[in-house]
């Protein structure tokens, strides 16, 4: 079969065309234009673009503007076309009486609420008022993706300096390991002490098969987020923290919560979803009020065995036809005070919902506070320890060659310097990611380094 270059440019377009496009209209990146190393702000852009559930926000978004407009067009009148056909059937007709009968009406009926109790402003209020929480809720997904993308980016970047730190615990082991094999094979160390420091060597090897396991679910933690495929090898910039950004000082917690109060979307989402309350209030409230409706028509009609024809009967039979009808609202079966109660219910549950936020915050900006200045303590702290750690360990090393230490010496300071290295890497990253968390309670920009 021969192929035509029109064939291969319309297969083209055809796959184009079937291509997965989200809300903002945008397709599914190709890995050929994915970092090679992804920063900071490459995760966040991309999770911007592609997180599923923020592209379900921005429909919810889009489909409460359609609500919006459909209680604005509640204000405009109705109108309405209709034709009724109908035969009728008589087995035993009287005598002079047709056996059956065909009646037909056609007619054009309009309606127009002129008053229900401020109903149908009050509703579109409260559209309005939707429109505005599904924006501020965009905001906060966007907000949460950032920190959720800070926090996994970050347990990246220690789970690798792990890795660094295992595998050259590893290298030290294994030149002890060899060195004890020397010294067993001259006769100047038992088996024992050698099994020791080979079961030693072991452990540090299975140390780092379990970082590197840590290493790549933690990215695969990222992947996710990010909606990235299985098969994608995620990397990242290599980052590096100096001394001054782990150990910066840190703002005041009273101003940094007294800011976050002021624009975190969740707190002004709760404060339109009170003023939703006192409108829903409004709305329950307007059901015990008079309607009135204006209503029109015009119509006629046709029928068989008249002796007119079809257009001297609609003609003859067009009428029109215009009226008020005042509806006055009597006993509903507390139809009006229940929903009045339920959503003066709503309005204190709005509000205590308030207080739970600012509880939670409170909570959230205290504790990274202190586990910020905490973590800076022990980063002071643990890189004394790992240097006196090192300097032990070097010692001891040098004393065992000499035989003047045995194996459960070099093993305990070899262990020892593991510990404080891991310490102080984790107090790094825990000091770096409350810092960092701090800076988004004051609403500022997040960035790495």
């Amino acid at each position: 079969m021969k192929v035509s270059v029109k064939h291969v440019l319309l297969f083209g377009l055809m796959m184009a065309s079937i291509s997965p496009i989200w809300a903002d209209g945008s397709t599914l990146a190709s890995s050929d234009s994915l970092p090679a190393a992804w920063s900071y702000s490459d995760c966040v852009n991309y999770a911007r673009s592609h997180n599923i559930k923020l592209q379900q926000s921005v429909l919810t978004r889009k489909s409460s503007a359609y609500d919006t407009e459909a209680a604005k067009a509640q204000l405009f009148p109705t109108l309405e076309a209709a034709t009724t056909q109908s035969y009728t059937n008589y087995p035993s007709p009287q005598t002079g009486n047709y056996s059956n009968n065909y009646n037909g009406s056609y007619g054009l009926n309009a309606g127009w609420t002129l008053y229900d109790g401020s109903k149908r402003s009050n509703t579109i209020k409260k559209s309005q008022l939707q429109e505005q929480i599904n924006d501020l809720s965009i905001d906060e997904i966007n907000n949460n993706l950032e920190t959720e993308i800070l926090s996994d980016y970050l347990q990246i970047l220690y789970a690798k300096e792990s890795i660094d730190i295992a595998e050259k615990t590893m290298e030290i082991s294994k030149a002890q390991k060899d060195r004890a094999y020397q010294l067993m094979k001259a006769g100047k160390t038992s088996r024992v002490d050698y099994t020791q420091l080979e079961s030693q060597y072991q452990a540090d090897l299975y140390s780092v098969v379990e970082a590197k396991s840590n290493y790549d679910s933690k990215k695969m933690a990222l992947k996710q987020l990010l909606e990235l495929g299985i098969g994608y090898d995620l990397n990242l910039d290599n980052l590096t923290f100096t001394d001054a950004q782990v150990l910066q000082s840190l703002p005041d917690k009273t101003a940094v919560y007294n800011t976050a109060l002021g624009w975190m979307p969740s707190f002004k989402s709760n404060q339109l979803q009170q003023n939703m309350s006192d409108l829903n209030v409004n709305i329950a409230k307007s059901t015990a009020y008079p309607q009135i409706t204006l209503n029109g028509s015009v119509g006629t009609s046709n029928a068989s065995h008249t002796g007119y024809n079809f257009g001297d009967q609609l003609k003859n039979g067009l009428h029109e036809q215009i009226g008020v009808t005042l509806s006055v609202p009597i006993f509903d079966q507390k139809t009006t005070k229940t929903n009045v109660a339920k959503a003066q219910i709503d309005k204190l549950n709005a509000q205590l919902d308030y207080h739970d936020l600012a509880n939670t915050l409170s909570q959230n900006v205290e504790s990274a506070y202190i586990d910020a200045r905490s973590a800076q303590a022990k980063y002071l702290s643990g890189k004394e320890s790992v240097k006196s750690a090192a300097l032990n360990d070097e010692l001891t090393n040098e004393q065992f060659k000499i035989g003047l230490v045995n194996t459960l010496e070099l093993l305990t300071s070899h262990n020892k310097l593991l510990t404080a290295q891991q310490e102080l890497l984790q107090s790094k990253y825990m000091a770096i990611l409350n810092i960092k968390m701090l800076d988004y309670y004051q609403n500022k920009p997040i960035t790495l380094p």
